[in-house]
């Protein structure tokens, strides 16, 4: 049900729709589940088998990217005695005409591929924070003793055998807090309006962001994820995904860190330099952004035994 009060906050009318939509609608965090896959880890029992969970947000209407992220980098299999597993976030497209077919579509997906956790609330911009948390709920119930979890968009190229590496060398023999990505810092509320990312004073009166990782690539540990379950159910929802995470943490008393091999802005080499040149790829973890073809090249060029580089990067 929306909530009709939001009219009476001052200003509300000449907010974006959207914006008014969000608000609206910022209590609703109960939403049916379409697509379920209680199995994937084994069963909640088990779960503590599964090293690293693929967790990647993606819209009902990319077919394309999911297929080939199946094929390269979320491909699940054991990786240096690792147990990989996937799962791809999604909601209900907008528009009512193309939500009934694309929902045809990720019945047959999760047929094939049995990948699939997808709610019933519209899949937008202003709902991945919703998505985000409907997946943590989800990961405590059905996933809780996962070791690590990847959680990015479905435009990455992921070098997931590195994420790997670095997840195995900083786990301990007890369980502990995590999150790395690319790090924001004193990051400040957006208030132009025709930005995607306009916040209005409404929802947000503070000036600065607590720290966060940029929302399209981090890794976090098992224990970070769930830390991030519990803190969510008192904090409202914020429709910017990545900086709610990071006002989780905050809450907590957590902080995220940076990591140079997550690269969420691009790969960043000199203007003279090929950005697409495998021998960076291979010491990287994550670079945003690919399309699908990018994708499925980049994988074969970081597997190619003749592949010879000098140390690029220097990140591993």
């Amino acid at each position: 049900m929306a909530n009709t009060s939001v009219h009476n906050i001052s200003g509300f009318a000449k907010l974006p729709g959207h914006v008014q939509d969000f608000m609206r609608y910022q209590h609703c965090r109960s939403f049916p589940v379409l697509l379920s896959i209680p199995g994937k880890c084994g069963g909640a029992q088990e779960s503590s088998s599964i090293f690293l969970l693929l967790a990647i947000k993606s819209s009902p209407v990319n077919y394309e990217r999911r297929e080939v992220i199946r094929k390269t980098w979320g491909q699940e299999r054991t990786f240096e005695g690792a147990f990989i597993r996937r799962v791809f976030l999604v909601g209900v497209a907008p528009r009512a005409r193309d939500a009934k077919k694309l929902n045809q579509l990720l019945r047959l997906e999760q047929r094939e591929h049995g990948d699939v956790l997808q709610w019933d609330f519209r899949d937008t911009f202003f709902n991945l924070t919703l998505k985000q948390v409907l997946f943590h709920t989800w990961l405590v119930e059905h996933c809780p003793g996962v070791r690590f979890i990847f959680n990015g968009d479905d435009d990455v190229f992921v070098n997931t055998d590195n994420v790997v590496r670095f997840a195995m060398a900083t786990q301990g023999a007890q369980e502990q807090h995590l999150m790395v990505g690319q790090l924001f810092v004193n990051n400040s509320p957006v208030r132009l309006q025709r930005s995607k990312y306009f916040v209005p004073m409404q929802l947000l009166a503070s000036r600065r962001y607590p720290p966060y990782c940029g929302g399209s690539g981090m890794l976090m540990s098992g224990f970070t994820a769930r830390v991030i379950s519990r803190e969510s159910q008192d904090i409202r929802l914020f429709p910017i995904d990545d900086v709610y995470l990071g006002m989780c943490l905050e809450k907590a008393g957590l902080l995220p860190a940076s990591h140079a091999g997550i690269r969420t802005m691009g790969v960043g080499v000199q203007a003279n330099e090929d950005s697409f040149d495998p021998c960076y790829y291979r010491e990287l973890m994550l670079v945003h952004r690919f399309v699908p073809y990018e994708v499925a090249v980049m994988w074969q060029a970081i597997h190619e035994p003749q592949l010879l580089c000098g140390r690029r990067v220097g990140i591993f």
